[in-house]
């Protein structure tokens, strides 16, 4: 009896390990040298500012010059479908001017919007794991913070341009 009650308990564990195993969203990728932009092919690594990234739940990762981007991709038509996780960089550790590494959750993140700060598409959104970090920013290059929650297209001011043909020229 006490060890079909082991084996059950077991069970139970090894059931809610795998439960935990399922809510962990994919990690994040890191873009190889020659990764380019999944809306509009640019070079991910030709520009400065936050990049952005999608996860799959399948394991395939679309990788975005811009914030603007990732949001057009996530607030569009297909919106979350088959989407594991969207991660942007934490621009308080990354390098602005060639950014590597640093990813954050998307939805843990704080972004300054609004600010003088340049990116791939001329102006852009910084994005930062801290909310001091994001209001330091701010308060360098303008802008105002938001949290994830307050990301709306409204917000953002996305849908008046598509962000595939809004890039600055001048970056090139």
């Amino acid at each position: 009896m006490k060890f079909k009650r082991n084996a059950a308990a077991m069970v139970v564990v090894l059931m809610l390990a795998a439960c935990g195993d399922a809510a962990r969203a994919p990690a994040a990728g890191e873009p190889a040298d020659d990764a380019a932009c999944a809306l509009d092919g640019m070079s991910l690594k030709d520009y400065p500012g936050p990049k952005a990234q999608i996860v799959f739940k399948d394991g395939h990762i679309d990788y975005f010059c811009s914030l603007s981007e990732l949001f057009e991709v996530l607030f569009g038509e297909d919106g979350q479908r088959g989407i594991g996780a969207s991660y942007v960089q934490d621009m308080g550790k990354a390098d602005w001017n060639r950014p590597r590494g640093h990813w954050i959750e998307a939805r843990n993140a704080f972004f300054v919007i609004d600010s003088r700060a340049r990116g791939a598409m001329g102006p852009t959104i910084g994005t930062f794991a801290s909310k001091e970090e994001a209001q330091a920013f701010a308060a360098r290059e303008g802008g105002r913070v938001i949290d994830y929650s307050q990301v709306k297209p409204d917000v953002l001011k996305l849908g008046t341009k598509p962000a595939r043909d809004a890039h600055d020229d001048s970056m090139r």
